[in-house]
């Protein structure tokens, strides 16, 4: 273990380091504050501690406390200074020191407590660095491992209402994939991108609550029908943590795009685009005819691709369109149905969007 003596008085320096080699340090001396730094630097850092005197040529104890300070602030220095000098020991502490020693030493045992309490000091703070960078980086794979399994989760319960009407479950994944591309192009940054990708598939979830002679039916609802197709949005909500309110629900919506959320990220967008991806940019949509930009642009981007997926898609009721139709269909719903931005942004990345159906296929 090295400690590094800094004095101007050859022989009490000499003295220092014969005292500390008995004690079984190794030891390595200077003559003042430069001297001192140049040792310094060839044993950092391995150096256990400094002993400096502060009244020294070409540099003293203060500049090499200040130096010292910003190349190693966890190095324990000890002043050793004149006697009646508490003014001195007050600004050596201020700018760094750890402690405080005054000449004549009559006592070297003094100096060896000294050593031990800052050596002691210094090792606790080390260690409990440690145990704080292993324990941030124990919470930080505990919680990407709980963010892996909140993400599996929620993938499977998309996969859950989907199988009702699709077995292949594909159409959830091509929602999200699809809508994290739509994303990317709208500007939205990786974290929002790849959240729309894991929540977008759930969007459908409260299609659970519908009856199946509703759902799959093979032919045009009745009004009646019809409305009870529509409870799956608020369904889905409350699968997800209810909204009771359409003033509850435009404040979730609002929160969301502002990313000042009460509760779960994940859990709040999920909720969102079940709620309200079948609103309609004119505000004839349902449940609550929000129009333009009071719908969230997450479900907004996946009100675009639900339909273009669902109308290139085989369902019990009607068989897949061509593609050349689904698209007419997309470009000409622009300003009504859909958000113009979102629809430009849709056909500025056709080719993406046609290769993600052919990987995820039914």
């Amino acid at each position: 273990m090295n400690i590094l003596v800094i004095d101007d008085e050859d022989g009490l320096r000499r003295s220092l380091c014969a005292y500390l080699e008995d004690l079984g340090y190794d030891t390595l001396d200077a003559s003042n504050g430069k001297e001192g730094l140049d040792a310094m630097h060839t044993v950092l850092p391995d150096l256990a501690a400094v002993i400096v005197d502060l009244n020294m040529p070409v540099l003293d104890g203060y500049g090499f406390l200040q130096q010292a300070r910003l190349e190693a602030p966890e190095l324990p220095i000890i002043v050793l200074s004149g006697v009646g000098v508490v003014d001195d020991a007050l600004q050596a502490v201020r700018i760094g020191a750890w402690d405080f020693l005054t000449k004549p030493l009559h006592n070297l045992s003094v100096l060896a407590h000294t050593l031990n309490k800052v050596i002691e000091k210094a090792r606790l703070i080390r260690e409990n660095r440690e145990y704080q960078t292993n324990l941030e980086q124990l919470v930080h794979e505990r919680t990407a491992e709980l963010e892996r399994t909140r993400r599996q989760i929620m993938h499977r319960l998309s996969r859950a209402a989907e199988y009702k009407d699709n077995e292949t479950g594909h159409h959830v994944i091509r929602v999200g994939e699809i809508a994290a591309v739509l994303a990317q192009a709208l500007g939205l940054d990786e974290a929002d991108c790849a959240n729309l990708r894991d929540c977008a598939p759930l969007h459908d979830i409260g299609k659970i609550g519908i009856p199946d002679e509703v759902l799959l039916k093979p032919g045009k609802l009745n009004p009646v029908e019809w409305k009870i197709m529509q409870q799956h949005c608020m369904f889905g909500c409350e699968i997800l943590g209810p909204l009771t309110s359409k003033e509850e629900a435009h404040s979730s919506c609002e929160q969301w795009d502002r990313k000042d959320l009460d509760g779960n990220e994940l859990l709040d967008l999920a909720r969102t685009l079940a709620l309200l991806h079948h609103e309609r940019w004119d505000g004839s949509g349902y449940p609550f005819g929000l129009a333009e930009e009071d719908i969230p642009l997450a479900a907004r981007i996946v009100a675009v691709v639900d339909t273009y997926d669902a109308l290139a898609s085989e369902r019990p009721y009607k068989e897949a369109f061509p593609e050349e139709k689904c698209l007419a269909i997309i470009r000409e719903s622009s300003g009504s149905h859909f958000d113009p931005e979102v629809v430009e942004a849709f056909f500025a990345n056709i080719e993406s969007i046609r290769s993600i159906r052919v990987r995820w296929q039914d």
